[in-house]
C-alpha cells in the first residue's frame, strides 16, 4: 500500500494522487504541489489514505507545503487575469480569421505559463496566433484543442432537469455513456430526449445504470407471455422502481380486455437465458433521429 494525498486543480475536477509531506491535511484545504508544468495549487479532496501500488503512477511527486495567504493571492490575481486575457486572445482570433471558439484560459500559478482552451470543427494552424500572443502576454503561451463534452465541464449550464450539469459539478471524469443505457432504463430514445447540452448522451443515464440492468434480470420482458393471479396475459409495462409488472389480460369469450398492475414476485414467466441485442453505440457520435 501508499500513502497519498488526493487533490483537484478544478472544482468537479479529475483527483490526482501526491505524496504527503509532513503537514497534516484537511479536506478542502490549499496545498502547492509539484506537477510537470512546475509548482502548482491545488485543493485537497483526500487529506490522507492508503492505496494500492497499481494504482498510481509511481513515482509520486510531493505536496511541498499548505498553501499560505500570499499564494491566495498569487492564484485570486491569476482569476482576475482571465477576462481580459479572453477578450485579447478572442481579438486575435477574429484578427488572424481563424476558426476556432475560445473556451477559456488558464494562467500557470508561477505566471510562466498561459493555456487557452478552445474548440474546432478541424485543426487550426494557430502559428502566427502564438507568435502574437507571446508578444502582447510576455509568457509562454500553449493552446489546447478539447471535444465538445470537456467544452461543456468547463463552461457548465443548466440541463433539462433544472439543475447545473453534473459533468461541471459532481464528475471528476467523463464516462461512457451508450444508448444500451437508455434502453435498459426503458427511456425513449428520441436524441432529443436523452441528449445533455453538448449534444450527446446525458451523463445521468450511467448513474442508475448498474442497477436496472441488475433488475432487470428478474422481471418479464415486454410483450412476453405470464401467467398472473387473474390468468394469463401479456407483459405491456415494466416498472422496475417499483418491480411491478402491467399485464394486458383478455377474455375472449366475452370479448373483454383489462388491464392489471402486479408485483413481481405474484408473476410466472419463463426466464430468458439469451441476452437482447446489444447497443454499443457511444455518445461521442452524433444520435441520428429515432422514432418514439
Amino acid at each position: 500500500m501508499v500513502k497519498i494525498t488526493g487533490v483537484t486543480f478544478q472544482n468537479a475536477g479529475k483527483i490526482y494522487y501526491f505524496a504527503p509531506g509532513k503537514e497534516r491535511y484537511e479536506k478542502g484545504m490549499g496545498v502547492i504541489v509539484e506537477t510537470a508544468r512546475g509548482l502548482e495549487y491545488a485543493n485537497v479532496v483526500i487529506p490522507f489514505a492508503e492505496v494500492e501500488e497499481d494504482k498510481i503512477v509511481a513515482p509520486l511527486k510531493p505536496v511541498v507545503r499548505i498553501a499560505t495567504a500570499r499564494d491566495r493571492e498569487n492564484v485570486k490575481k491569476n482569476a482576475e487575469r482571465k477576462p481580459e486575457a479572453m477578450r485579447l486572445t478572442q481579438e486575435k482570433i477574429e484578427k488572424h480569421g481563424l476558426d476556432m471558439k475560445l473556451i477559456d484560459c488558464d494562467f500557470a500559478f508561477d505566471g510562466s505559463k498561459v493555456v487557452f482552451f478552445y474548440s474546432a470543427p478541424h485543426r487550426v494552424d494557430f502559428r502566427e496566433l502564438v507568435k502574437d500572443l507571446s508578444a502582447t502576454f510576455k509568457m509562454r503561451i500553449e493552446l489546447r484543442q478539447i471535444g465538445i463534452r470537456d467544452e461543456i465541464k468547463m463552461i457548465g449550464g443548466i440541463g433539462v432537469c433544472g439543475r447545473e450539469c453534473c459533468c461541471g459539478t459532481c464528475m471528476q471524469d467523463l464516462k461512457k455513456v451508450t444508448i444500451k443505457m437508455a434502453k435498459t432504463q426503458g427511456l425513449s430514445l428520441n436524441p432529443g430526449k436523452i441528449s445533455g447540452l453538448c449534444g450527446r448522451l446525458m451523463c445521468c443515464l450511467s448513474y442508475e445504470n448498474d442497477y436496472y440492468a441488475e433488475a432487470g434480470k428478474n422481471v418479464p420482458k415486454i410483450g412476453s407471455e405470464v401467467t398472473a393471479p387473474d390468468g394469463k396475459g401479456t407483459v405491456v409495462n415494466v416498472n422496475l422502481l417499483k418491480m411491478q409488472v402491467r399485464v394486458k389480460i383478455e377474455d375472449k369469450k366475452r370479448d373483454i380486455v383489462s388491464y392489471h398492475d402486479y408485483p413481481v414476485e405474484q408473476i410466472k414467466f419463463k426466464r430468458n437465458a439469451k441476452p437482447e441485442k446489444d447497443f454499443d453505440d457511444e455518445d461521442e457520435g452524433e444520435l441520428k433521429e429515432i422514432p418514439d
